[in-house]
C-alpha cells in the first residue's frame, strides 16, 4: 500500500503559492515502509558549542540517528537512494533548536538551478489532527482549503534549495522578507513554509484568503560539501565550488528558535521538556537531469518523535557555578580548621617545653 507522501514538492518562487501538485497518491499504488517504533530523535542541552556555518566538526560528541532514504511515492527497499543514508541529528542550548543532516552522495551543483542541486526539507506536526502522511491530510482542496476547513491539520515545513546559496553561507530569516511579513528567503531559498495538505501549502505570512503581513522566517542555515577543498571565504563567483561526481558527504545545518512570535498556527513551537513530530526529505538529481517535486526521498515512513530533553542540574550553568563556589568554599573552611589546629598544636608545645632560667648579669 502506498503510504502518502512526506513532503510534497515545495520548489517554491518567490511569490509562491503553488508548484505543480502531486498526481496519483492513493492506497492503492504500490511500495511499502514499515517505521522504526524504536527511533528518537534526541535535543540534548548543549549551550555554546554550536556554529551554523554548514561544517559538523562541533557536532562530533552529538548522536544521531542513521536512516535510509526511501522514495517517498513508492518505498521500496529496492529504489533506495543509493549515495547513502541519512544521519539527522538534533540539539538545543535553551533558547534555539540545531539539527544536523549528513547524506553521502557524489557532488552535483548546477548554480542557480535548484533542481539540478540537492535540496532538504524538515517537516514538524503542528495540528493536533496533522498527519505525516498527505502533508497534514486535510481532505480540502485549493479553493475551499483554509485557516477555518483545515484546523488542526497544518504542517510546519522548512525547506532549503542550495542553487543560489554559497557553501558555508547563512540564509533563511532575513530583514528584507521579514519586514514584509513572510516567509520567504530571496538570498537562497530556505523558506518558512506551512500547509494543510501538498495542494494547500503557502509561504508563512500567505495563504487562500490574503496575506497577514506580519510572519517571519525564523530559520536560518547552511551547507557544505566535504569534497569542497575551502573551508571558508568562499564567493558567488567560486561556483561550483568543488569538482562534480567526487564521492563525499552533504551537511545542512539548521537552527530555530524553540519558540516564535507565530499567530496564525503557521510555526511548530517547541517545549523543553516534551516531544514534537518530526520527518525529513530529501532531493538529489541523478543522470544529470533535474529533479521533480515529487521525486524526494523519505528519512521515514511517519512521524519521527523529537524529544527536547531537560537540562540535567549539573549539566547548567548556574548548577555549574553553584557547585565550583561550593567546592571553593569548602577547601577554604578546611583550610582554616587546619591551620586552627596546627596554631593550637606549636603553643600548647611552647607551653609545655622548660622555660630557660635567668641570670643576672651582674653575677657573669
Amino acid at each position: 500500500m502506498l503510504r502518502f507522501v512526506l513532503l510534497s514538492a515545495i520548489v517554491l518562487s518567490g511569490i509562491i503559492p503553488f508548484v505543480a501538485s502531486h498526481e496519483g497518491h492513493g492506497d492503492d499504488a504500490g511500495g511499502s515502509c514499515e517505521a522504526s517504533p524504536n527511533v528518537h530523535v534526541v535535543a540534548d542541552y548543549h549551550p555554546g558549542i554550536i556554529t551554523v556555518d554548514g561544517h559538523a566538526d562541533d557536532w562530533v560528541e552529538i548522536e544521531g540517528f542513521v536512516l535510509g532514504l526511501l522514495p517517498a511515492l513508492d518505498p521500496d527497499a529496492d529504489k533506495a537512494y543509493t549515495g547513502g543514508k541519512m544521519s539527522i541529528k538534533a540539539a538545543h542550548d535553551g533558547s534555539n533548536v540545531f539539527f544536523m543532516l549528513q547524506i553521502d552522495g557524489e557532488y552535483v551543483y548546477s548554480k542557480g538551478v535548484n533542481m539540478k542541486c540537492p535540496s532538504i526539507a524538515l517537516m514538524f506536526q503542528v495540528g493536533e489532527n496533522a498527519s505525516y502522511h498527505n502533508m497534514g491530510g486535510c481532505k480540502d482542496m485549493p479553493g475551499s482549503c483554509n485557516n477555518m476547513s483545515c484546523r488542526g491539520h497544518e504542517v510546519d515545513i522548512m525547506h532549503f534549495s542550495i542553487g543560489n546559496a554559497i557553501p558555508g553561507r547563512l540564509y533563511g530569516g532575513n530583514l528584507l522578507d521579514n519586514s514584509l511579513g513572510t516567509g520567504d528567503d530571496r538570498f537562497g531559498h530556505l523558506v518558512d513554509v506551512y500547509a494543510w495538505n501538498p495542494h494547500c501549502r503557502y509561504l508563512d505570512g500567505k495563504g487562500p484568503l490574503g496575506n497577514s503581513s506580519y510572519a517571519q522566517n525564523d530559520w536560518q542555515g547552511a551547507w557544505w560539501h566535504s569534497k569542497i577543498k575551502i573551508h571558508s571565504g568562499l564567493v558567488e563567483s567560486d561556483s561550483p565550488f568543488a569538482d562534480g561526481g567526487e564521492k563525499g558527504t552533504y551537511y545542512f545545518e539548521f537552527s530555530r528558535p524553540l519558540r516564535t512570535m507565530d499567530f496564525s498556527q503557521q510555526d511548530v513551537q517547541f517545549v523543553i521538556g516534551q516531544t514534537s513530530k518530526l520527518a525529513a526529505a530529501f532531493w538529489y538529481p541523478t543522470g544529470g537531469q533535474p529533479w521533480s517535486g515529487s521525486q524526494h526521498y523519505s528519512a521515514s515512513c511517519d512521524w519521527l518523535p523529537l524529544d527536547i530533553t531537560t537540562p540535567l542540574l549539573s549539566s547548567s550553568p548556574t548548577a555549574s557555578s553553584k557547585s565550583s563556589w561550593n567546592a571553593a568554599t569548602s577547601f577554604a573552611l578546611l583550610l582554616s580548621v587546619v591551620s586552627l589546629c596546627l596554631s593550637v598544636f606549636i603553643g600548647y608545645w611552647f607551653s609545655k617545653s622548660k622555660s630557660v632560667p635567668f641570670t643576672p648579669i651582674d653575677g657573669l
